[in-house]
């Protein structure tokens, strides 16, 4: 391994040890918020099996978001998003592209 490159992890180490301690601040934070799925599916009236149809993913897959096993990434997450703003209109354009 190319010493410069060693040096930089051993420091990058030093620092990490430093900041769990509390002897030193990140110099940045990352702040991961959860969507409330659940919330958010009873703002349609509808139940888990009627909703997860809905979004075309697994009644278990919503259960697992639900109890923040797993958390929605990607289309699903923007999906979510979009029925928490505006939910009836999300719904009704949902089932007409069923």
């Amino acid at each position: 391994m190319d010493k410069a490159l060693f040096e930089d992890l051993v420091q990058s180490l030093q620092e990490a040890k430093a900041i769990a301690r509390g002897e030193a601040e990140p110099s940045r934070r990352f702040v991961v918020k959860r969507m409330d799925v659940k919330a958010i599916r009873e703002k349609t009236g509808l139940s888990q099996h009627q909703f997860a149809q809905l979004i075309q993913i697994s009644t278990k897959t919503l259960q697992n978001w639900e109890q923040n096993r797993r958390n929605p990434t990607g289309p699903a997450a923007a999906l979510l998003k979009i029925v928490s703003v505006a939910p009836d209109v999300a719904v009704r354009s949902l089932q007409q592209a069923a």
